[in-house]
C-alpha cells in the first residue's frame, strides 16, 4: 500500500498531495495573487513565491493526511513543461526531500498528470479513451490508450484555447486571471448576440492567434461608433465568445471521435473548468451516445493530486528517475 508525496511547480500554484494506494488523501494548493497586479504570471515573482510556500504546503499535506514523512514510500514531482523557475523550485525540493528520507524520485509529465486526473474519482474511463486537455498553454486531442500510452492526434497551431479566453478578457478590460470572468458574465448573455469566424485548419488541429485577432478588430470598430460598447454589451460579448470557443473545440473533438471509433470522452485541463464547455460535452454526449468524464474542479486547474495519482501508477511499474534529474520547459508529450 505505497503512500506517495506529490509537489506541483509548474506555473502559479504551490501544490502537495498525498496518494495513499491510490486513494488522494489531502491536496493543498497555495495560489499566487501577486500576479494580479501584473495582467499576468511574472515567471521571477513565480519562483519566489514557490520558495516561500513549498514548506508549509508541505507540512500541511502531511497533517491533512495524518501521514508521518518516515511513512513515505515514493516522492513525485512535475518535471515539465511549464515555467523553469517555478519547476526548479518543486524538483529541487523532491530531490532533497527524497534523498533524506531515501525514497525513489518519480517524474510526471505535467500534461500526463492532467489526463489521469480522471483516475482519482469515479467514474473513471474506460481504455481507451479520448481526451481533450484545454489550458492556457496547450489545446491538444489525445487518444489514451492506457496510463502512460498517450498518442496526441491533433493540437493547437498556434495559441491555445485558455490563451483566447484570458487574451479576450484582457481586450475587454477584465482583471487577471480573465477566464473565469469571461464563464461569469457568459452565463447572463445571449451566445448568438455575435457571430466570430472559425479557423478553418485540416485534420484535428486547432489555431486560436486569427479568432483572436478578429475579436480585438470587432472590438475596435464597435468602440469607434459606441466608446460604451463594452460596457454596455459585456454578457453578450462574453457569452458569443465563449460559445465560438466552445463550438470550436468541440468540433474537432466530434470529428476525432469519429474518426478514432471511440465513445468514452474526457476533457481536462484549466479550461475544463468552464461552464460553457462542460454543459455542450453533456449535450453533444447526449446526441452522439458518448459516455463523457469531467473531472471535479479542484482537478481542473493545476494541482498536485493528478501528479499523486499518475506517480502512484509509476510507482507500481517501478518506474523512478535518479537525483541528477533536471526540470524541462518544454518537456514532450
Amino acid at each position: 500500500m505505497p503512500i506517495i508525496l506529490a509537489i506541483e511547480s509548474s506555473c502559479d500554484e504551490t501544490s502537495v498531495a498525498i496518494c495513499n494506494n491510490g486513494k488522494i488523501t489531502a491536496n493543498v494548493i497555495a495560489n499566487q495573487t501577486i500576479h494580479k497586479n501584473y495582467g499576468g504570471v511574472i515567471p521571477e515573482l513565480a519562483s519566489r513565491v514557490h520558495q516561500q510556500n513549498i514548506v508549509p504546503v508541505i507540512q500541511q499535506a502531511l497533517i491533512d493526511a495524518n501521514v508521518d514523512k518516515k511513512e513515505l514510500n515514493g516522492v513525485a514531482f512535475t518535471r515539465g513543461p511549464g515555467l523553469l523557475g517555478s519547476l526548479l523550485v518543486g524538483v529541487s525540493f523532491a530531490k532533497s526531500f527524497a534523498l533524506a528520507l531515501d525514497l525513489p524520485l518519480i517524474s510526471v509529465n505535467h500534461m500526463h498528470a492532467h489526463i489521469l486526473a480522471h483516475f482519482i474519482d469515479d467514474p473513471k474511463p474506460s481504455f481507451p479513451f479520448i481526451c481533450l486537455t484545454v489550458s492556457g498553454g496547450h489545446t491538444q486531442i489525445v487518444v489514451v490508450r492506457d496510463y502512460f500510452d498517450m498518442e496526441i492526434v491533433g493540437e493547437t497551431l498556434d495559441d491555445a484555447a485558455g490563451e483566447a479566453f484570458d487574451k479576450t478578457a484582457k481586450i475587454l478590460n477584465l482583471p487577471y486571471p480573465g477566464g473565469p470572468l469571461i464563464d461569469f458574465h457568459a452565463k447572463s448573455g445571449n451566445p448568438l448576440a455575435y457571430k466570430f469566424p472559425e479557423p478553418q485548419i485540416k485534420d484535428l488541429n486547432y489555431s486560436f492567434s486569427g479568432f483572436k485577432t478578429s475579436i480585438l478588430y470587432f472590438i475596435r470598430k464597435q468602440e469607434k461608433e459606441n466608446p460604451d460598447f463594452i460596457s454596455e454589451h459585456l454578457d453578450d460579448i462574453c457569452a458569443s465568445v465563449q460559445y465560438s470557443i466552445v463550438h470550436i473545440l468541440l468540433n474537432k473533438l466530434k470529428k476525432a471521435a469519429k474518426q478514432y471509433g471511440i465513445k468514452e470522452i474526457a476533457i481536462a485541463g484549466g479550461v475544463s473548468a468552464n461552464s460553457g464547455l462542460r454543459d455542450s460535452l453533456q449535450k453533444t454526449a447526449l446526441d452522439l451516445g458518448w459516455n463523457v468524464y469531467i473531472p471535479a474542479f479542484e482537478y481542473c486547474t493545476d494541482n498536485a493530486a493528478m501528479i499523486a495519482i499518475a506517480g502512484y501508477q509509476k510507482y507500481l511499474n517501478a518506474d523512478f528517475v535518479e537525483q541528477d534529474v533536471a526540470p524541462i520547459s518544454r518537456m514532450n508529450f
